[in-house]
């Protein structure tokens, strides 16, 4: 990113670095050991591979400079049988003539250019004729040759005579190093965030209502005291909520007492209209009852602690659409007749019949639709072409209590707790239900549950 401005780099950055924690802790301690270890490898190699192996080719150069010397004083070939036997003995260095001969004209490059380098160096400073060079065609040794009069001489030098031959042990055991940290610092850390996932988890679970009693604080000190407050947390949230829900169980209970001996007055009293207007009053305050335990229910994660089943969704769907027909609505269905979903029966028929009949009420028809989501969750969908929520208004309606001034929620009949209790109940699988602009012009209730 050339010419890029610090808040560009930044960015880039950020969007190039781990996002886990898994990945950030990995990276905290590799890259610094993976920096060290090219640190000094760099050195190593500026320090002391580069100056022996200078000194080893600047030798080797200088040896075969005085044979070239020695030929061309004396190109007798007696001369030239004393000299390769003197170089072979005292210089380890196998030297033949070859009358005739010009130099090659190719030359295959050696993947370590430093050695070609060194040694082209060394030979340019001791030589004044043109040479040539090969080291790659044979592994132990050098094919040297000189320009001379009259041919060639051809110098085999082992190679430890020009490099440093040592250095890849060096490298070796340098990588062999990195490798060993890297694989013990991914042992230690992936043993602690191992412990991290394990709290999400049951964070998870437990927003969600689902027990995980074999949860263990473990890992570091610090992830462990983060274990014990979250159960210490779990445990004073069960404990407030089963005051709350055990409270509104007796005073509901209690209520229910008095309404029933009211109910029997009533069915024994002679017709008239105040007497269909306290049956009216009786009938909302046991809905309004009813709404409270669900609730309350709700809150406490679920119906009573109801446990996950695989059901079929339309024969629910239907179930559900016959109870809205009853509040005067036409209601269709539309959901595959094999569409089967992992959830808890009563909360989601809870959450759905709520939106139906939140809908029956204020519009004349109702559409119910269901998907399969193609990461496996289950999508539940409520159309209908009433008057509809405002945009700004929407999350509002979801609060408990909540009385919109709008015609579309008057709460005419209920105590504001229908889109409350439906969301509950899919927050309470791991989803949400959120509001939108529906196709038939009114209001689109959508329950999205994860796979």
């Amino acid at each position: 990113m050339p010419g890029a401005s610090p808040k560009l780099w930044s960015r880039w950055l950020k969007r190039s670095l781990p996002t886990s924690l898994w990945g950030r802790a990995l990276l905290i301690i590799v890259l610094p050991i993976a920096l060290m270890q090219v640190a000094v490898t760099y050195v190593f190699f500026d320090a002391h591979w580069q100056t022996v192996t200078s000194r080893l080719s600047e030798s080797l150069a200088g040896d075969i400079a005085w044979a070239v010397d020695s030929y061309r004083h004396d190109p007798r070939p007696e001369s030239v049988r004393r000299l390769a036997d003197q170089a072979e003995k005292s210089m380890q260095l196998s030297i033949v003539v070859q009358p005739g001969r010009s130099l090659p004209k190719r030359r295959r490059a050696s993947l370590f250019v430093a050695y070609d380098r060194t040694l082209r160096n060394a030979l340019s400073g001791a030589l004044d004729a043109p040479f040539w060079f090969d080291t790659t065609r044979y592994p132990a040794v050098i094919d040297i040759r000189v320009q001379v009069p009259g041919g060639v001489m051809r110098v085999i030098a082992p190679r430890d005579r020009a490099f440093a031959s040592q250095a890849h042990i060096f490298v070796l055991w340098l990588a062999g190093a990195t490798i060993l940290l890297t694989g013990v610092a991914v042992l230690f850390i992936r043993n602690q965030v191992r412990a991290i996932e394990r709290l999400a988890v049951a964070a998870d679970a437990f927003g969600r209502g689902v027990e995980i009693d074999e949860f263990k604080p473990g890992g570091a000190k610090e992830v462990r005291q983060a274990a014990h407050a979250f159960l210490d947390m779990r445990e004073r949230i069960r404990r407030y909520v089963d005051q709350r829900t055990t409270m509104l169980a007796s005073v509901s209970h209690d209520l229910r007492t008095p309404l029933t001996r009211l109910k029997l007055e009533l069915a024994m009293a002679d017709p008239s209209k105040r007497v269909d207007a306290m049956k009216r009053d009786l009938g909302e305050m046991e809905h309004m009852i009813d709404e409270y335990l669900a609730f309350a229910r709700g809150q406490a994660g679920g119906e009573g602690g109801e446990v996950m089943a695989d059901i079929a969704v339309e024969p629910l769907l239907q179930d559900i659409a016959a109870d809205a027909r009853r509040a005067g609505a036409e209601v269709e269905v539309e959901a595959p007749e094999d569409l089967h979903a992992m959830v808890r029966p009563n909360a989601l028929r809870r959450a759905v019949s709520n939106l139906a009949l939140n809908a029956a009420f204020h519009a004349d028809k109702v559409r119910l639709t269901a998907r399969a989501l193609p990461s496996g969750g289950l999508e539940i969908s409520v159309d209908d072409d009433g008057p509809g929520i405002p945009p700004d208004q929407r999350e509002e309606a979801f609060k408990p209590f909540s009385r919109l001034d709008e015609a579309r929620n008057q709460n005419l009949k209920g105590v504001g707790l229908g889109l409350a209790i439906a969301r509950d109940a899919a927050r309470g699988h791991g989803g949400d239900v959120t509001l939108d602009k529906s196709p038939m012009g009114g209001l689109r209730a959508v329950v999205r549950l994860p796979g």
